[in-house]
């Protein structure tokens, strides 16, 4: 991660990406053309799990990147943070430095949210997206909430995005003004009480008798392991973070913005990572599109409603 003025956003997202995605023409057998292309980084070739296009498939490049994020640059006043990604596309998240923060708060005695804007420039012929996601300091959980209206913009994908950056100034200003929409649901999920142990079944569900009983009998029982190991990781998870912040150790009763970022940050830092998903930044990727932290967004924003 990389604290840089937001005027000088472009050379450090450019060293990051320091390559192009070039589209070449795919044949079958004994070179027989085909009317698809494949897309190849410069550096490394092949970009694995990405689709054929068409021959009229323009591939963005790194400039389109670049005037991507020094739009979303101009949310931000001062000096930002810029961490930077590739994996079937480029990601680009950014937000105020350590220090800014600091700045505001100067210890971790409260449990401190930030925004932080993640870019996803993809090569899957989507459009372009650009979400307000949060990060809190107490666990260094990153997330964004996809169910809460107007964080998440769409910009289409196309080439020779600079010569759109008033529209695309205006697309991140207009992001920018969904943060305090998103501390209002933040501010409303804190003050909404859930039972943990009841939330947790909403969203994982429990063992049935049989294998309670089969594991209380002594024998090895994976869905009782799981749930067990599952269960006190989150709980331990918790209770760290609140003796992190200075707050008494839980019980079972929770606020609903705990119980949803327990679930998160558990599939974020400590849940097992498949092979390719070990990175920091992979783990974030991956509980954003996990099916456990959207269900449990939806049950906390249900309660809390």
């Amino acid at each position: 991660m990389t604290n840089i003025q937001s005027a000088d956003v472009s050379a450090s997202v450019r060293s990051a990406f320091d390559f192009t995605v070039d589209k070449f023409p795919l044949f079958g057998p004994d070179h027989m053309p085909t009317d698809q292309y494949g897309l190849f980084r410069s550096d490394t070739g092949y970009l694995k799990g990405v689709k054929s296009v068409s021959p009229r498939y323009v591939p963005h490049t790194t400039d389109d990147v670049c005037a991507l994020v020094d739009a979303a640059g101009e949310a931000f006043d001062g000096e930002i943070a810029c961490n930077t990604h590739f994996r079937s596309g480029h990601y680009v998240s950014i937000q105020p430095t350590a220090e800014d923060r600091r700045s505001i708060f100067k210890d971790r005695d409260t449990d401190n949210v930030w925004p932080r804007v993640m870019i996803n420039a993809g090569y899957d012929g989507k459009a372009f997206t650009a979400t307000m996601g949060y990060f809190r300091d107490a666990c260094s959980n990153l997330a964004m909430m996809r169910m809460v209206n107007g964080t998440t913009v769409s910009i289409r994908h196309t080439s020779g995005l600079r010569a759109n950056m008033d529209e695309l100034i205006s697309t991140f200003e207009t992001l920018k003004n969904s943060w305090s929409t998103l501390t209002d649901v933040i501010d409303r999920l804190e003050s909404t009480e859930v039972r943990m142990t009841e939330f947790l079944d909403s969203i994982y569900g429990r063992p049935d008798q049989d294998q309670l009983d089969r594991a209380a009998r002594g024998e090895r029982v994976r869905a009782v392991t799981t749930h067990q190991n599952r269960t006190e990781a989150i709980w331990k998870r918790l209770n760290r973070e609140r003796n992190l912040t200075g707050r008494p150790a839980m019980t079972n009763v929770v606020s609903a913005w705990e119980a949803y970022n327990a679930i998160q940050g558990y599939v974020q830092h400590d849940a097992q990572a498949k092979e390719g998903f070990k990175g920091d930044f992979d783990r974030i990727l991956r509980a954003s599109n996990s099916q456990e932290v959207k269900a449990a967004e939806k049950l906390a924003l249900e309660l809390a409603a």
